[in-house]
């Protein structure tokens, strides 16, 4: 009778679907804190999926926006900007742009256009001693084939100096309150890598300023002895993925190390754990600090994959085009060669997928164009402008 019982409530639970396929985790020791905080079960898109290459032959793009008129404004991260038009045209190198330190993962980074008359931009920035992030923003002018950037102005200038050419984030959101939201990393060697935590460094941070450059009401740390005033949260590794979402919430996706590659809702004033937690280790394999995944006072990531995805570019699906998709976080995998769908419920992730596999090509950016379509950028040095949409 017991046995039978015992086949019967077995029978009655359901079963967990397989996660999306992947490797084997680099740190098996580190398990979730929560159910559903890594290898959520896989999902399939229902739609058939068509891509177009709109462009190609751009010179490894690192970052998409639209302008008013349907044309795409691309960065290129050797340190240009373009203009694509919609028939996929390419202009000539946007002129007015200053120098730029383009080297290994330096370089022309995000770009924005948010509707306020300017075009914003985040580049490595050449210095003395090194280099750094810095925002610039212009008017966009000229001719199609030959655009102009006038007025422009350094808005912002990450702090300290550095001569490092890793980790240096490069992501700019535009909250509906007239701000803006500048992602960084640490710069990864150790120098900068312990200053991710520390108020007195904008390394491993987000911060929030208003899009002249001054600073806003409302920042946790305004005020306090020693902390700069535009930090907004703290304890970041490299954030090259970050989106609004339909509340106004600022979701991030950062590079982990060997494994630990976060999703996280970022919120003011919070400590996000780098390099005093993590899910991943050292690329030679040994343990990051003391190898915990958790501590009193610092935040669990909603998600994490081990092994990496290595996110770039981020998109919160809100178009008609995929009713499927409302609501859905796609991510640029590079390391991957992925477009990385997550669907989310009650801000926890509950499935995955990964698209374009047959591809193979390293997804840089995911953006959402005003057609409801995604557009991505490939990671390459004959990078491409790619749109995707329902097949037919």
């Amino acid at each position: 009778m017991r046995i039978a019982l015992f086949s019967l409530l077995l029978a009655s639970v359901p079963a967990m679907a397989a996660p999306v396929v992947q490797g084997s985790p680099n740190v098996p020791a580190f398990k979730p804190a929560f159910a559903g905080q890594a290898r959520a079960e896989a999902v399939t898109t229902r739609t058939k999926l068509a891509v177009t290459e709109i462009a190609t032959g751009l010179s490894k793009p690192w970052g998409l926006a639209f302008l008013p008129d349907g044309r795409m404004l691309v960065s290129e991260k050797t340190g240009a900007l373009r203009i694509i038009g919609t028939d996929g045209s390419k202009s000539a190198p946007v002129t007015g742009t200053p120098a730029v330190d383009a080297r290994d993962q330096g370089g022309m980074l995000g770009v924005a256009v948010p509707g306020d008359g300017f075009v914003y931009w985040i580049y490595s920035e050449p210095r003395t001693g090194g280099n750094g992030l810095a925002v610039a923003r212009g008017k966009l002018g000229g001719t199609a084939a030959a655009p102009v950037l006038s007025a422009v102005e350094v808005v912002f200038r990450v702090q300290p100096t550095l001569d490092s050419t890793m980790h240096s984030g490069g992501r700019l959101v535009f909250p509906a309150d007239g701000t803006m939201m500048v992602t960084m990393g640490e710069r990864s060697i150790l120098p900068g890598r312990v200053q991710a935590q520390d108020l007195g460094s904008d390394f491993g941070k987000m911060v929030r300023i208003n899009r002249d450059g001054s600073l806003p009401k409302g920042n946790p740390y305004a005020g306090k002895a020693g902390a700069r005033p535009e930090i907004w949260s703290i304890g970041h590794r490299n954030i090259l993925s970050a989106a609004l979402d339909g509340q106004g919430r600022v979701w991030e996706v950062e590079m982990g190390p060997k494994g630990g590659d976060e999703l996280n809702l970022v919120k003011p004033g919070k400590d996000y754990g780098w390099p005093t937690i993590t899910y991943g280790e050292e690329y030679s394999g040994k343990p990051v600090g003391k190898a915990i995944t958790a501590q009193a006072g610092m935040e669990q990531p909603v998600y994490y994959w081990d092994p990496v995805i290595s996110p770039s570019g981020m998109a919160i699906y809100s178009g008609s085009l995929f009713p499927e998709w409302q609501g859905n976080f796609f991510i640029g995998g590079l390391s991957s060669t992925a477009l990385v769908r997550l669907v989310m419920r009650n801000d926890k992730v509950v499935g995955e997928e990964r698209l374009l596999t047959d591809r193979a090509e390293r997804i840089r950016d995911v953006v959402q164009g005003p057609d409801g379509a995604l557009y991505l950028l490939t990671d390459d040095a004959n990078g491409k402008l790619l749109k995707l949409t329902p097949a037919g």
